[in-house]
């Protein structure tokens, strides 16, 4: 207990309460004490095999509370979702969902770029407030299934309640559990929390591992301020010369989080266990050659991971004492007195903010230092392994202060890649699985066969087109030659978008259609922003021909936005097939959800050749300098892939960022050109909007004309057309093309269209009255 603070505690067994936590004093005016768990791993550090089997306690606990009617066929709990409080819980609540097999979100302190915030709260009490619910991907908090909520300790139960009440507003479910190793809650504190509970419309249960009541005095933060001025200092640092530091960089998968600030499926988490074991094995050769105590740290949110690498390596070194906690924003007071459950203190630059101070508490156990006065042991340990979420450098602070704490400290800088795309995060939220690391792409010739042969194009990738340096001239010339016609293209349609939405009554939310829709949707994006003022938001999911549009991704954003909102962007239209796939899918979707009946299915293009929908910027057939290049142009990211082998259910579809092509990146570059013309192509758009209504109306005239080319070539397949001057691109980089047909008026705008064809050594066909600039035609292989 704290002297000099009178604090009243009760619990059924007393030798529960000091198996499962002591008490130290919090440096925060507005919270006087701390529950400090001997089990969790965080501000004592504990054999890992402790916290797993705490989170244990603590699933069985929840099972109990869910009960057998949400009790999936093994057993586990059916559809549940788990979400854990930063910073403390965030390991906890991971190991109590993979104790349910269910998926995990935490909340942060430390947004994810380019991922909405779906949920914000306040934690009023603590020292850092804002938290935030940043779902991804791979879990929704929308569900069928109870929604469980894990913390450290539940003091009073209004954080969680506030959670819940945010939660439930926009997400409802139709039960809760709230879950914490203790439960401190008085009985009149209890009492509050049914009341407010009642008023929420939902159940809500409390699942603990103990229960105690602490009972403070009414002048409790005037006791602890005074009982911090009398406390003596935290105890010093051993001696000895402070340790070597060594950086390990183990291969880390793209498509995995370190943690689940955006979530994690139950495969992830699985996934995220094997990679804690090779981090572990990688360790464990050099643990074994020094054995002595070992220390695993994880920095503030990532706790759950080091506590993998921990128990992995504690199994793969039975000779080594390892242990694990984590550093930490919370403040806590340091005293040098036994019993006291924060005996020393560490503090640093914060890894991943620098400037902000971060803390790591007492690096061995309490009990094990001596009281003031005494004759210091060597308490230092063999290895301190730190595994943070940040390259090595940003732990070069936390490093320093740890030397004289170990032999050697060992920084593992895991899930440090960048963001997936290469654009300004705020300009796009990419809606796609990151599949960089699976092997997919197939030779030109090889594709071809395989997708005339029956095999879905969506199921492969063609290898990636890498210009000369004059193909690349081409590029750098037609985008300084179009950049005002582009401009103006973007400026004519991003205004009648903005007309019919604010006729509705909403703004516009951006949808693009992957790949070649999301530089357009950066553009209309950033002159929604730059000349309207508004803060558009701008999502990019996939369609594709014969599968259909992503369903997981529209839901993601169906939940986030009102229907009557979306507009989905494309680049061009050719014949209209990607139309057409567009107003079969939302026909399929509002079918199934009334809800949703306002959803527009009418493409947002630059340029409609094929006369497929009123929303376009002109009807010219014309080069999009985006058309000439592949990832180079968009964000480093391949055209989409949906296979069933990788995507599973509850998954966006698939893409792959090519990173390793930033050298050779002119995606900025483009959106950044076409959109400094915005303000000097005013006139041009006021007078492009003049142009009468009857020139927009839709008349599927491409349609019919590439069914009378098809006709007249003999081609029974009219897939094998390619109609438009960005579709003839596209089959000369990823297809095998048979002809080229030209209209010879236009072939003075198409020289990057004949380059391409000289090289691949295609024919070029003058057509005097083609209704396109120009048309591919694929070679039938079969």
């Amino acid at each position: 207990m704290i002297p000099l603070l009178d604090i009243a505690v009760r619990a059924d067994d007393p030798r529960d309460l000091d198996e499962l936590a002591g008490f130290a004093l919090r440096d925060n005016p507005r919270r006087a004490h701390l529950i400090v768990s001997r089990i969790l791993g965080k501000h004592i550090p504990v054999a890992p095999s402790l916290v797993l089997d705490g989170a244990r306690r603590l699933a069985d606990a929840v099972t109990s509370a869910i009960g057998p009617g949400d009790l999936g066929d093994r057993g586990q709990v059916g559809e549940v979702l788990v979400v854990g409080f930063c910073e403390t819980a965030t390991g906890l609540g991971h190991a109590v969902a993979d104790r349910l097999e269910a998926s995990y979100l935490h909340s942060t302190r430390r947004p994810v770029a380019g991922i909405p915030i779906a949920v914000s709260f306040e934690e009023e009490h603590s020292h850092a407030v804002s938290h935030h619910l940043q779902p991804g991907p791979t879990v929704s908090l929308a569900g069928e299934g109870p929604l469980v909520l894990v913390d450290d300790e539940l003091t009073t139960g209004r954080t969680a309640l506030n959670t819940i009440a945010a939660l439930q507003e926009r997400f409802p479910r139709p039960s809760y559990v709230i879950a914490a190793l203790i439960d401190a809650r008085t009985p009149e504190q209890r009492a509050q929390f049914e009341e407010r509970a009642a008023t929420l419309g939902v159940p809500v249960t409390v699942a603990s591992v103990l229960e105690i009541a602490v009972e403070l005095p009414a002048d409790v933060l005037d006791r602890a301020a005074a009982a911090r001025a009398a406390l003596a200092p935290a105890a010093p640092a051993p001696g000895g010369e402070p340790g070597e530091v060594r950086v390990h960089h183990p291969i880390w998968p793209a498509s995995l989080a370190a943690t689940a600030r955006t979530g994690m499926s139950s495969l992830d988490s699985a996934a995220l266990r094997s990679e804690a074991a090779r981090i572990a094995g990688g360790l464990a050769e050099t643990v074994a050659e020094h054995p002595g105590p070992v220390l695993v740290v994880g920095t503030e949110e990532l706790m759950h991971l080091p506590v993998l690498v921990a128990d992995a390596l504690a199994d793969a070194v039975p000779a080594a004492d390892v242990t694990v906690q984590s550093t930490t924003r919370s403040p806590v007071h340091a005293a040098d007195q036994p019993g006291y459950a924060i005996r020393r203190t560490v503090t640093f630059d914060a890894p991943d903010e620098p400037g902000r101070p971060s803390r790591l508490h007492n690096l061995v156990d309490p009990a094990a230092i001596p009281p003031a006065g005494s004759e210091w042991a060597d308490l230092r340990h063999r290895h301190i392994v730190v595994v943070a979420d940040v390259p090595a450098e940003s732990c070069a602070g936390l490093a320093e202060a740890l030397r004289p704490f170990a032999e050697v400290v060992h920084v593992v800088p895991v899930a440090t890649r960048q963001p997936f795309g290469s654009y300004e995060p705020a300009d796009v939220t990419w809606l796609l699985s990151d599949l960089s690391d699976v092997e997919l792409e197939r030779s030109t010739e090889d594709r071809e066969e395989a997708i005339q042969s029956g095999t879905h194009y969506s199921e492969m990738l063609p290898i990636e087109f890498q210009p000369d340096a004059a193909y690349l001239q081409l590029f750098h010339t037609a985008l300084a030659e179009s950049a005002d016609r582009l401009a103006t293209a973007v400026g004519v349609v991003g205004e009648l978008l903005l007309a019919r939405h604010r006729a509705l009554g909403v703004e516009p939310v951006l949808v693009s259609l992957a790949r070649a829709g999301t530089p357009i949707g950066v553009l209309m994006r950033r002159y929604l922003r730059e000349v309207h003022g508004l803060d558009s938001p701008h999502h990019t999911i996939s369609i594709i021909r014969g599968r259909g549009i992503d369903e997981v991704a529209l839901a993601h954003v169906l939940e986030r936005h009102p229907a009557a909102a979306v507009a989905f962007v494309d680049g061009w239209t050719g014949k209209g097939a990607i139309q057409r796939q567009l107003t079969a899918a939302v026909a399929a979707w509002r079918a199934d959800h009334p809800e949703h009946q306002l959803l527009d299915d009418e493409l947002v293009v630059l340029a409609d050749p094929g006369g497929c929908t009123t929303l376009h910027g002109t009807r010219d057939d014309f080069l999009i300098p985006s058309a000439c290049l592949n990832s180079t142009v968009s964000g480093l990211v391949s055209r989409t892939v949906h296979r069933t082998d990788l995507i599973g259910p509850g998954m966006f579809h698939g893409a792959k960022f090519y990173a390793e092509l930033a050298g050779q990146d002119v995606s900025r570059l483009f959106v950044d050109t076409v959109a400094s013309r915005f303000a000097d192509m005013a006139p041009a758009i006021r007078s492009g909007l003049e142009a009468p209504a009857a020139d927009r109306s839709v008349t599927w005239a491409g349609w019919r004309a590439i069914e009378e080319v098809a006709a007249s070539y003999g081609i029974d397949d009219i897939n094998l057309v390619k109609p438009g001057v960005g579709e003839t691109t596209r089959v000369l980089l990823r297809r095998v093309p048979w002809q080229i047909l030209v209209r010879p008026d236009r072939s003075v705008d198409l020289p990057h269209v004949l380059a391409l064809a000289e090289a691949r050594e295609v024919p070029v066909v003058p057509v005097d009255d083609l209704p396109y600039s120009c048309v591919g035609l694929i070679r039938q292989v079969r």
